[in-house]
Parts: C-alpha cells; structure tokens; sequence
C-alpha cells in the first residue's frame, strides 16, 4: 500500500494543484520510483489511497500497466483518513497476509528485496534510518534483538515510512481517522514489532526546500 492521500500542507503552494507523491524527483514522480521498485522486487498488486486531488494521481497511473503492476484506488474523503484510518479502510482490499505500507511522500535507494517475511508473533517490521535536520530526537530505537523499542536520549532512529505490516496490527480498529503512531507505540517492548536500521539514502519530501535540495543531490 502507497500513501498518497495527505494535503501536503507544507509543500504549498506546489501541492495547491498537484497532489505531492506526485512531484517531479530527478525526472519522474515520487509515487512512480516507489511502483517500479516495488515492481522489480515482485510485488503485483499496490493499493493507493486517495483523497487530495486523487484523481490526478489515478488519472497519471491509471490501473499500473505500464508498472507492471495493478494499481487498486482506496478513495478518502476530503481531508483524509490519517495513517491508520486509511489503512484500515483499505484492509478489505489487502487481503489477510502482510503487505508492505510506503509513504508517499519519501525517496530512497531502499530496493524492497531481501528477507522481508514476519516472524511468528510479529505484527509488523519498520524500517528506520539516521535522523534528519527536520527531527533530530527520532522517533524509535531499535533493542539488543531487533525490535521496536522506546527511544531515550541518544539512541533515537527515526521511521523511514517504510515497512511491512500484518493485518492483525489493525484488528478491532474501528473505521475513522486515525494516526499509526499509537498503534506502534503501544507494542513497544513487546517484541512484537521488529525494525532495521537503513543506512542508505532516504529523504522526507517535505517542504519545497528538501524538493529542491534533493533535485540537486540527484543532479537534476
């Protein structure tokens, strides 16, 4: 499942007329380095939700032919449905086995290949990197065996957006809008939320700034 529903308030004004996974890095949209990867490492089926000028989105995707891959539209309503609320709209169309979940709104070198599968008694595995300028405490950390774990003061990571999620994670949440963060939170330590350490390139396209510094990196 891509995200592509968020208003993308910080990229204004390029998000007042085109929906942010769908800006232009180094030559093609966001959302379209996300497909091919997840094209080249095997995946068939992408649900994408929707709701900023979501028909932009499906109107330049189309059904994912050209991907190589079959695209499945999870329309939001206006505003959107926040992580988790967008998820658990979309289960029905993800079916019972684990998915892989990606923003939208990244960009990385991360291939999608490798040993990806859950273990027994896991709920979902996240990939987390360095931190950036824009969050410099992070977000996790990662314990001696792997899991998600509660940050302190110098060990912090910070979600790259990108992981693999069980649908059981999202068991018993009710319909609405709802953020993920919670949900990942409240398994802490409980070593049912594995994670890695990524240490590769990733950027957050958040603001027109990191666009425009990422172009450049890309020399583009």
């Amino acid at each position: 499942m891509i995200l592509a529903a968020g208003r993308g308030e910080r990229m204004r004004p390029l998000t007042d007329t085109l929906p942010k996974p769908m800006l232009q890095v180094a030559g093609k949209p966001l959302i379209v380095w996300h497909l091919e990867k997840l094209a080249a490492a095997g995946v068939e089926r992408v649900v994408i939700n929707l709701a900023h000028l979501g028909h932009k989105i499906e109107q330049a995707l189309g059904h994912g032919e050209q991907f190589g891959v079959t695209i499945v539209y999870s329309h939001e309503r206006q505003g959107a449905l926040e992580t988790a609320g967008g998820i658990v709209q979309a289960l029905p169309l993800l079916g019972e086995q684990p998915f892989w979940l990606v923003n939208g709104d990244v960009w990385t070198d991360w291939s999608f290949t490798g040993n990806q599968q859950l273990k027994a008694g896991e709920l979902a595995k996240l990939v987390l990197v360095n931190n950036p300028q824009h969050n410099p405490a992070g977000d996790f950390a990662i314990d001696n065996n792997g899991y998600l774990a509660a940050k302190s003061q110098d060990d912090g990571l910070t979600y790259s957006g990108i992981g693999i999620y069980s649908p059981q994670l999202f068991a018993g949440c009710p319909q609405g809008r709802a953020p993920l963060a919670p949900l990942l939170t409240a398994q802490l330590d409980k070593q049912t939320i594995a994670a890695e350490h990524f240490q590769g390139q990733w950027c957050d396209v958040g603001t027109p700034q990191r666009l425009a510094e990422l172009n450049k990196q890309l020399e583009f």
